[in-house]
């Protein structure tokens, strides 16, 4: 039993500690940039609206995020929040 917890909580480390909502990889980001470079740097979003054209995507939560807005599958514009 002792293992599985120890294995459980070291898989949670692991996954924790690999986010790539990054202050580097949001510095990575640029204007004109694909959806799916975005995707190669940063992985899949959380979440993703369509409205009138504008895909707005969001990474993280409330402890870091970064939301990008794409229009034509390009970034248009970026901006992050509590990133370190």
């Amino acid at each position: 039993m002792k293992i599985r917890t120890l294995l459980a909580i070291s898989m949670m480390l692991v996954l924790l500690g690999c986010s790539k909502v990054t202050l580097e990889n949001y510095n990575s980001i640029t204007v004109g940039m694909s959806y799916d470079e975005v995707i190669q740097l940063v992985g899949p979003p959380e979440k993703c609206d369509d409205v009138m054209g504008v895909r707005n995507c969001l990474w993280g939560n409330e402890n870091g995020a970064i939301n990008v807005s794409f229009v034509a599958d390009k970034v248009l514009l970026f901006s992050s929040s509590n990133l370190k």
